[in-house]
């Protein structure tokens, strides 16, 4: 009788094309699957942009209710539920941060001998749920047997200053060989999508208050008035600001100017299309939007806030304060668009070690070992 896989538990909130998403899919597709697979465990009844695909593969996914403060008897009744069912497993491995604080708990309890969380943010400033998430991420601490991060800033503010040390730095890698600068793609992408003649500025991300869009749009707005061939892409879907957006967009007078083109399969595609990659987040682990616009030769501006961690190609990159204003950045936007080449860059990703084939049997041996004890 063949051996069964080793059936590792992610969590996550939903399988949307995020960045700590597409790591983890990006990591299953390149994994020996008769011998570790992926299951998960979302908190979201809508079905994710990556549920079609990981249930092809053969992984499971588990629909939990959202984490409300009101419900937590009832969300700490259904964790109970759900370990009682499924003794198979014996490796955790979260990416909602500390709010795999009563999954952890439990899994502790029942004696589970990989119990990880995986620090994807680092971030800055305050807001309402601040209080909350720093007693949470505090509490689950203890309960942790592993822990991963992008990188040490992310570290940092997840695990603390003393345990930030044990963590494992692992890298957002990508498959490299799909975003590879390719001059006859480029053509062919530009002509599909009518960007023939136009500076294409391109933005992948979700549209929540990190991701900062409203300065991006501010940003735009201007480099608008002095390039009329300016288009912005925009590539997302969901977040709390993704109304607020469109409404600004129109406010603005950019209806023709601003292309959002919502949650997508094709970004090494789009990213050869594209003259430049601005990125004004207010905060930033190890962005793979970032690392994939490297890998395809794209001039990227983004915020002093982005980790530099995520710099692989410095040439590529230009950080820019959040104190400046929108006119300075559009200014370096309108400077930075000439004087620079597109060309293969996939040594470079690859030397610096975040090349996917290089890292998944890295991880895929750990699981293994791990999952023995």
């Amino acid at each position: 009788m063949e051996d069964k896989p080793i059936r590792v538990l992610m969590l996550f909130t939903i399988l949307n094309r995020g960045g700590a998403e597409t790591m983890v899919i990006n990591y299953l597709r390149r994994i020996d699957r008769s011998k570790v697979i992926f299951d998960f465990i979302v908190h979201r009844s809508e079905k994710g942009a990556y549920d079609d695909e990981v249930e092809k593969m053969g992984c499971r996914i588990y629909r939990f209710p959202p984490l409300k403060l009101l419900r937590i008897p009832s969300y700490k009744r259904y964790i109970s539920d759900f370990f009682d069912l499924h003794r198979e497993y014996k490796i955790i491995h979260g990416h909602c941060s500390e709010l795999g604080y009563y999954i952890y708990k439990e899994a502790h309890r029942r004696g589970l001998p990989f119990i990880a969380a995986h620090a994807h943010n680092e971030p800055h400033g305050l807001d309402i749920k601040t209080p909350v998430r720093n007693i949470l991420k505090w509490r689950m601490r203890p309960y942790l047997t592993h822990y991963f991060t992008c990188s040490q800033g992310s570290a940092k503010w997840l695990f603390g200053k003393p345990l930030m040390e044990k963590a494992i730095l692992f890298p957002n890698a990508i498959d490299t060989c799909r975003f590879v600068f390719n001059p006859v793609k480029r053509k062919e992408i530009r002509v599909s999508y009518g960007w023939e003649g136009k500076l294409v500025i391109g933005n992948i991300s979700r549209f929540s208050y990190q991701k900062n869009h409203l300065f991006l749009l501010d940003i735009f707005s201007i480099v608008a008035r002095c390039e009329s061939s300016a288009l912005l892409v925009l590539v997302g879907s969901g977040g709390e600001l993704q109304k607020r957006v469109k409404e600004k967009v129109l406010q603005l007078g950019l209806k023709n100017k601003v292309k959002i083109m919502g949650s997508r399969a094709d970004i090494p595609d789009l990213l050869q299309g594209m003259d430049l990659f601005l990125f004004p987040s207010l905060f930033e682990g190890l962005s793979v939007a970032q690392l994939e616009a490297q890998a395809s030769g794209l001039k990227i501006i983004n915020s002093t806030s982005v980790s530099e961690e995520g710099t692989i190609i410095p040439e590529l990159v230009e950080s820019l304060s959040l104190k400046l204003t929108a006119g300075q950045w559009a200014e370096r936007v309108l400077q930075s668009i000439t004087g620079y080449e597109r060309k293969n860059r996939m040594q470079e990703i690859t030397d610096a070690g975040f090349d996917i084939n290089r890292n998944a049997e890295w991880l895929q041996d750990l699981y293994i070992r791990e999952s023995r004890y």
